[in-house]
């Protein structure tokens, strides 16, 4: 979707309350919230996606501290309720949701897709939300510590409908899907162009790994082992990374009776103790290590290996920004393509 054809509107803060209220007629919005006292630290913000209904409201300043694939997964949900004799699905949303984000924001939203939509049976209560839901692009006019979208190709999307520039005194908005239109007819245009990123501080070569054989043999390298001691294994990373979707089901008993009760779908990671614990008690991944080992490898190789769309990064960096002991994602990866190139040169050598 070329954004330079479509038609751009300056809005003063005003007109964009204005139009907000217009569009909660038919949507709910969702976008990115400040909330003060509410970080890590004491004193300290974070910044969650939120239903809002104002201009004002929007932090768009900062990259959220949590993914906006929340609006779309809450971190729990109930699926269905269940009594002995039957059980009734949750109801859908009221509304479709209007959910503004970042580039890179809405291409995590194409890997949810593969994995929600396109891995086997459809999941019914992502594909509900789904398929209603628009997105609004916020354009990127500043640099985030630690991303490095332009690195994986998630810098561009056309996935959005309306484009915003948002600034003190208001915004540019390109209409990128001609339904929106009507909401525009008379507001100011104006010949300002949304941009993408083009380049980011932080340049990562992202790995590439080109065969089964040489994952077999990236598991057995001693890169990972530092890792049991670095890593606390807590799932920071993994909860506000923007493509991971692992999560975990548990039966709700309302009363003594656990035939009565609710199915609840949380969110999970791959690197907590006991997410792959089967029948039995047997776990595959005991050390922490090898938990983080498979989340990388998952990321970099299986991911690609199933769909062949890339990697399962969009380079937004919050994975690194949260991890309480600063294992950076992108010292990850140079590890892994060292320890690539390593191989490779034995294995030529070998052949020799």
């Amino acid at each position: 979707m070329g954004l330079t054809q479509k038609k751009t509107y300056r809005l003063a803060p005003e007109a964009c309350d204005a139009l907000f209220a217009a569009l909660e007629e038919t949507y709910d919005l969702y976008a990115p919230v400040r909330v003060p006292a509410g970080g890590r630290y004491a004193l300290t913000d974070s910044v969650i996606y939120r239903q809002i209904h104002r201009f004002s409201e929007i932090e768009f300043r900062e990259r959220s501290t949590y993914p906006m694939k929340e609006a779309l997964t809450p971190i729990s949900q109930t699926l269905f309720y269940f009594t002995e004799d039957n059980f009734q699905e949750s109801k859908p949303p009221r509304k479709p949701k209007l959910i503004f984000g970042r580039a890179c924001d809405l291409n995590a939203v194409k890997i949810q897709d593969d994995i929600y939509l396109h891995n086997g049976p459809v999941d019914l209560f992502y594909q509900r939300v789904r398929e209603e839901a628009r997105f609004a692009l916020m354009e990127c006019t500043t640099q985030f510590d630690g991303c490095f979208c332009c690195s994986v190709g998630a810098n561009e999307t056309d996935l959005h409908s309306l484009a915003f520039s948002f600034r003190e005194d208001g915004a540019f908005v390109q209409v990128c899907d001609p339904a929106f239109a009507p909401y525009f007819k008379d507001a100011e245009s104006s010949d300002y162009t949304i941009r993408f990123p083009q380049e980011n501080k932080l340049k990562v070569d992202y790995p590439v790994i080109d065969s089964l054989d040489l994952v077999n043999q990236l598991k057995e390298h001693p890169m990972w082992k530092e890792f049991d001691q670095r890593c606390i294994g807590c799932g920071s990373c993994t909860v506000a990374c923007s493509t991971c979707t692992c999560f975990e089901t548990t039966d709700i008993a309302y009363t003594q009776n656990p035939h009565v009760g609710e199915r609840r779908r949380t969110c999970s990671s791959c690197m907590v103790d006991g997410f792959d614990q089967v029948a039995g008690g047997a776990c595959f991944r005991k050390k922490t290590s090898e938990k983080y080992r498979y989340k990388i490898l998952h990321k970099v190789y299986g991911y690609d290996a199933r769909f062949h769309t890339g990697p399962m990064c969009v380079g937004c960096g919050r994975c690194s920004a949260r991890c309480p002991e600063l294992i950076s994602y992108p010292a990850t990866l140079q590890k892994l393509s060292e320890a690539i190139a390593e191989l490779k040169q034995k294995g030529e050598t070998s052949h020799d």
